[in-house]
Formats: structure tokens, C-alpha cells, sequence
């Protein structure tokens, strides 16, 4: 194992010095928010821009890294957040912080998309998985980590935006002192929506409902937890349950997804994270029930995305399998946008319940819609079976990094696992088709964007 991370430590450095700051960011933006007397509305709102910015970022972060050259756009992107974190503790005003927010998600997938296409382009295509998986790994460490950095001192303070930007400027120095030679970033395909609801309709109200979902998670529990009464200890713990069950609890929602239908799989994730959603609602006055609810909560909402896309693939032909997975991002883009806002506004009128309420309902549709496929119509696989890798949403490059090889075929799932123990039997097929051969430019922006042309 150490062979294998030594040669990109530097890599998963940077994205764990990132996700520190920004996932602290994250929940400190909410409880400044409040604390300033922003309404749930308002709060939404901020979390939805953040989602917009994220989601415009998959379209405008290629193209300045393809001008820039990988080191210099993410030293780019880099100063564009850090300054951002610190404006928000600077100018306190609600349309401002919108503002800021885009651009902070439109930098953060410049910086996701930095990382996996060169962890993809330093890897070799055999270990892809292994790699992947403990990417993933830091992912979820990283962003588990981040909320315990809530206890260096109060929202209302400088201290944590000051703590997050430092995160983020530090994530600069193993990145842009590399030596790697800069890969290409490969052409977006063509998005086609009708594609993934002529295949699988499952995957694409899986994908919009874990997007209304998990936004609003991300951008409003720490709200929540201050309306129930928690101190940032409190709080801490509350995000880093849902972010642990949502680590632990892939494995074996992975295995049921393998072994059997994909909608029955996703039927029951939707169910256990709505019933997990209405016990937070109904019983998050008692002791430790909102942490075990939320635990509950990210070990069935988190396994939803990625059992989205193992599903999708398994109804694509090879070469439709990149155009669906862009559609799947898409798609939990602009949940995500919409979830905050919609979680938000029901906050303002019913209260602090609204946001359980609001996680759990979400995945009514889908559980629903998958169940009553999975009784009435039979799944019929294209080609071979995909196999389910745990994953999150970061950006569409990352799906080149369960790739096995030109020839052989491998798993093609969908932010922690390992690939041989979530793997079932029989063959798999890959979630997308390999990234054009690496550019042998050197390390130079102008050498490399001439490469990618």
C-alpha cells in the first residue's frame, strides 16, 4: 500500500489540506449566518449558489485549466477560494456572500478536477481502483476532520475563516512544487437527458432526489443542530456521524446493489434514509437520536449516488457510458442547487423539524418509483453487469479513475471502498472510457495547453 501513495502523497495532500478548509467553510458560513440573523430562506439561498457555482464549475473549470496549464490553474483557483473564505468574514451581507459562494463552488471543482485527472494520469490503469478507493478515503477523513476545527472558536470570530483559508492556501504548496507532467483534460461529451431516461428512468430520479437531498445536508445541518440547542462540539459531531455512516454503510448497501437488482437496492437506500429523516423529525428532541438518525440518515443517502451510476451503466453501451454519467452530474447538479432553498424556505416556516423532514421526503419519489419497477418490469442488463464502487459527487473526471485498462473491462461505479471487497462476481464493464494517452509536454502552462489544444 505505501509504494502505491508515496509517488501521488503529494496529490492527496492537497486535496485533504482543501477539503479541511472547505469543508470547516461550509458549516461556518451557516452558523455565521445565523448567528447574523439571515433567515432559513436566506441560508438556503446561500447553500444553493454554492451548488450553482459547483455546477457551472463543471462546465468553465476545463476550459481555464486547459488555458492555463494544471499548476497554474490550481494556484488559480487556490487564491480565488482563499480570498473568498475571507471575504466572508470581512463583508457580513447576505447577497455578497451569494456572490462569493459561486465562485468558491466554480473554484472547488477546478481543484477536484486538478487532482483526479492528474491522480488518473499517474496511476497505473490496473491500480485505478485501489487508488480511487483511497482517495475516496481521504475525501471522507478530510471532510469528517473539518468539523472538529469547529472547537477552535466561535463563528461569530475570525479565527475559523482565518483557519479555513490557511487550509486552502496550504493545499497549494504539494500541489505546485509536483514534477508530475500535466495530463489533458478530456473533451465534455454532449449532454443527452433523453439518454438516461430511455436506459435507466431509475438513474434519473435517483440522481435529482440525492441532489435535493444532500445539498440541503450539507449546506443546512449545521443550522439545524444550533436550532436544537447544540454547541459547536455538538454540531461537530452531529456532521461527522452523517459523514461516517455515509463511509461505513456503503460496503454493505454496495454488496446488496451487486448482487441482485439496482432498483430494489436503491428502493431500500431511499426508504432507510426517509424513515432515517422522519425519526430525526419526530424524536430529534431526545438525546443522541439526531446523531444516530443522521448516521442512519448518511449511510443510505450517501449510497444512493453511487448505486445511481452502477445502474445507469448497466444499461449503456461503452460508448454512451461517459455522455450518461455527464447526464447523472447534471441532474444531481441542479437538485443540489434547488435542495437548499426548498430546505431552507420550509425551515422558515415550520421550524427546525423542516430540515429531517425535508432530507427524508426527498427520497419519496425515488423509493416509490424504483420499487414499483422492481415489481412490475424486469432489468435487463446491456452487455455485462457494472460493479458498485463507493464514491461522491465531485467532478465527471474522477469516472475515469475506475477504469481498468484499454481492453479489460472493469467496475464502473459511482465520494470510500475498496474495489475488490465492494466487487461482486462475473464481469463488470467500465464507468467511463479512459482519458486520452497522458501529454509528454512538460510541466509548463503553455506547454500543456499547446498539448490539449
Amino acid at each position: 500500500m505505501l509504494p502505491m501513495i508515496l509517488p501521488i502523497g503529494a496529490l492527496l495532500a492537497g486535496i485533504a489540506l482543501l477539503l479541511l478548509g472547505s469543508g470547516l467553510l461550509s458549516t461556518t458560513i451557516a452558523l455565521r449566518g445565523s448567528l447574523e440573523g439571515f433567515s432559513d430562506t436566506t441560508l438556503g439561498l446561500i447553500g444553493s449558489t454554492y451548488f450553482l457555482g459547483f455546477f457551472l464549475g463543471t462546465f468553465i473549470a476545463p476550459q481555464l485549466i486547459r488555458r492555463m496549464g494544471h499548476i497554474r490553474a490550481f494556484a488559480f483557483f487556490g487564491a480565488a477560494v482563499a480570498s473568498c473564505i475571507l471575504l466572508h468574514a470581512l463583508i457580513v451581507e447576505a447577497v455578497f456572500w451569494m456572490v462569493l459562494r459561486v465562485i468558491t463552488g466554480v473554484g472547488l471543482v477546478g481543484f477536484y478536477a486538478v487532482i483526479e485527472s492528474w491522480l488518473n494520469d499517474q496511476t497505473a490503469p490496473e491500480r485505478r481502483g485501489q487508488v480511487f478507493a483511497i482517495y475516496m478515503v481521504v475525501n471522507l477523513a478530510a471532510l469528517a476532520g473539518a468539523q472538529q476545527l469547529l472547537r477552535l472558536g466561535s463563528a461569530a470570530a475570525f479565527t475559523l475563516f482565518a483557519v479555513a483559508a490557511i487550509f486552502v492556501c496550504a493545499s497549494l504548496l504539494p500541489v505546485t512544487m509536483t514534477r508530475f507532467p500535466q495530463p489533458q483534460i478530456g473533451a465534455r461529451p454532449r449532454l443527452d437527458l433523453r439518454l438516461i431516461r430511455r436506459a435507466a428512468p431509475a438513474a434519473l430520479v435517483g440522481a435529482l432526489s440525492s441532489g435535493l437531498s444532500m445539498g440541503a445536508f450539507w449546506s443546512l445541518t449545521p443550522v439545524y443542530g444550533e436550532r436544537i440547542g447544540l454547541d459547536a462540539a455538538g454540531i461537530a459531531a452531529l456532521m461527522t456521524s452523517a459523514i461516517v455512516g455515509g463511509a461505513l454503510l456503503q460496503w454493505p448497501m454496495g454488496r446488496l446493489s451487486d448482487a441482485g437488482d439496482r432498483r430494489l437496492a436503491l428502493g431500500i437506500a431511499a426508504v432507510g434514509a426517509v424513515l432515517a429523516g422522519l425519526a430525526v423529525a419526530a424524536f430529534g428532541h431526545i438525546e443522541h437520536v439526531p446523531l444516530a438518525g443522521l448516521f442512519l440518515f448518511g449511510g443510505m443517502a450517501f449510497a444512493v449516488y453511487p448505486i445511481v451510476v452502477a445502474h445507469l451503466v448497466d444499461h449503456l453501451h461503452q460508448d454512451e457510458i461517459l455522455a450518461g454519467n455527464t447526464g447523472v452530474l447534471f441532474l444531481h447538479g441542479v437538485g443540489a442547487a434547488l435542495g437548499p432553498l426548498v430546505a431552507g424556505t420550509l425551515m422558515d416556516g415550520l421550524g427546525a423539524v423542516a430540515l429531517p423532514l425535508h432530507l427524508g421526503l426527498a427520497f419519496v419519489p425515488l423509493a416509490l418509483f424504483t420499487l414499483s419497477l422492481y415489481r412490475n418490469t424486469r432489468d435487463e442488463i446491456v452487455d455485462a453487469p457494472a460493479h458498485f464502487t463507493p464514491m461522491m459527487r465531485t467532478s465527471a473526471t474522477v469516472l475515469e479513475m475506475v477504469s481498468a485498462d484499454d481492453t479489460t473491462t472493469t467496475a464502473a461505479g459511482a465520494h470510500s471502498g475498496d474495489d475488490a471487497a465492494a466487487a461482486g462476481p462475473g464481469p463488470a464493464r467500465t464507468g467511463a472510457p479512459l482519458s486520452p494517452p497522458p501529454s509528454s509536454a512538460p510541466t509548463t502552462g503553455t506547454a500543456e495547453s499547446q498539448a490539449a489544444g
